[in-house]
């Protein structure tokens, strides 16, 4: 098989995949992970036939995937991938371009630039922030925390870039009391003790309580939520940002996917204030549905997000919007090229009827279990539902069953203290028909979880 048929037919696997996807079970089956050793092979002296390789690959691995490129998958606010992002990311791959630098891919380069302008756009914020494409919200959140740092420090007359940190004045950071784990890794990578980190207090849908932050001053590093990850809340950034910008502290924003609801007009009401923070991360292969992995850091002083990323070296200089100026990433795929792609076929429009419709998908779902004697948590401001059952046993008895169903997944989480489960809307193959089965797998079960 030559190399134009095994890419036709890895093609066509992929086609089948994406085909059955509705029919698919959510969550393989234990034969399915026990076939999986299958895999467990002795690597041979000459090598194995390459339409081989790809057949093994389908026929084992296909069958023990998750199935969240599909749309009965409600777990970890996942998206599927937009038709039009997998097809540009295959293209892409053809491709094979190291998108460090502009001399490294033009095309690259030039699609990523346009990507970051219809970033901003859409999200309306400063069109002058430098927009970094990585691979996560941890890894971008890591970047413009490192710039957070950096500038905080640089206004006390430290160059953390050249002189390191022993020695450095200390940088106060405040986050909320639940803030999410990535924000709290990437903190630990940086080297904040998280004993030294301040956890400010927050209401009883996980929402920052303004009057209970500490005093900020010119030293300090404030983290904010948009999206919280159980109840999809926000904090209030009209009340929040402006005291802290006036005592000159640096406020990022975690953004994952709630930042998108700025996109949705309907919702924009929930990142009112959030423009004036001073960075931003959000993902693209939540919300925006583009294949994994996918993410932005947005920074609003391009040269404090650069002053820490730069990677020039004698042999590859660049400017400082390169994105390997820009990332944690020398060497890497144009992350960026789905996005563009995504944001350029769904438009403004696409993009809030997916945020909104999602929305209200969930709102649905909320309405239905409370009336079936459900307890609902949160408000359902975005596309969180946050459940428990009758009680505590109740509720993990709901969970075995729907994970075991095949027909639907989503996972569990602790929330004050007491278990629930979250339901995330974020694939755009979720139609309200695959809602209303959800709703009476759930129901059938019921509130006691004895159905």
């Amino acid at each position: 098989m030559n190399e134009d048929q095994l890419l036709q037919e890895a093609d066509r696997r992929g086609r089948d995949y994406v085909a059955g996807a509705d029919a698919r079970r959510v969550f393989p089956r234990d034969q399915d992970v026990a076939a999986l050793a299958g895999f467990d092979e002795t690597l041979t002296d000459q090598g194995r036939p390459a339409a081989e390789t790809i057949a093994l690959m389908d026929d084992l691995g296909s069958p023990a995937t998750v199935a969240s490129n599909g749309p009965n998958y409600f777990g970890f606010v996942i998206g599927a991938s937009l038709p039009v992002a997998a097809a540009a990311e295959r293209l892409a791959i053809a491709w094979d371009q190291c998108a460090s630098t502009e001399d490294g891919s033009p095309a690259a380069y030039a699609l990523e630039q346009q990507a970051s302008k219809w970033l901003l756009d859409i999200l309306d914020l400063p069109r002058s922030s430098a927009v970094a494409f990585g691979t996560s919200a941890t890894a971008c959140g890591l970047s413009c925390l490192a710039a957070a740092r950096a500038a905080l420090l640089a206004r006390q007359g430290w160059d953390v870039v050249n002189d390191g940190l022993h020695g450095a004045p200390q940088v106060k950071v405040v986050v909320p009391a639940n803030t999410h784990v990535t924000v709290r890794k990437a903190l630990q990578v940086l080297g904040f003790g998280w004993n030294q980190v301040i956890k400010a207090p927050v209401d009883d849908q996980g929402r920052i309580l303004p009057d209970q932050l500490p005093d900020m001053d010119a030293a300090t590093l404030l983290v904010l939520q948009a999206g919280e990850v159980n109840t999809g809340e926000f904090d209030d950034f009209t009340a929040i940002i402006p005291g802290a910008k006036s005592a000159g502290a640096w406020v990022h924003v975690d953004g994952a996917f709630g930042l998108w609801a700025r996109a949705a007009p309907g919702l924009r009401d929930l990142t009112s204030g959030i423009e004036g923070a001073d960075s931003w991360t959000t993902d693209g292969h939540k919300w925006l549905n583009t294949p994994y992995d996918g993410a932005m850091a947005i920074c609003r002083d391009p040269q404090a997000l650069a002053r820490v990323m730069n990677s020039d070296a004698a042999y590859s200089t660049a400017s400082a919007d390169a994105q390997k100026n820009l990332t944690l990433e020398f060497s890497r795929r144009a992350r960026g090229i789905p996005i563009w792609a995504a944001l350029r076929t769904l438009g403004k429009a696409g993009v809030a009827d997916l945020v909104t419709g999602h929305h209200n998908q969930a709102r649905r779902i909320g309405a239905a279990l409370e009336a079936a004697g459900f307890e609902v948590l949160n408000r359902v401001v975005l596309n969180q539902v946050l459940v428990r059952g009758g009680d505590d046993a109740a509720t993990e008895a709901i969970l075995q069953k729907v994970q075991q169903s095949g027909t639907s997944w989503f996972g569990g989480t602790i929330w004050q203290d007491r278990p629930a489960f979250r339901i995330s809307l974020s694939s755009f193959r979720t139609q309200d028909s695959h809602v209303d089965q959800l709703i009476s797998l759930l129901v059938r079960i019921g509130a006691n979880g004895a159905g």
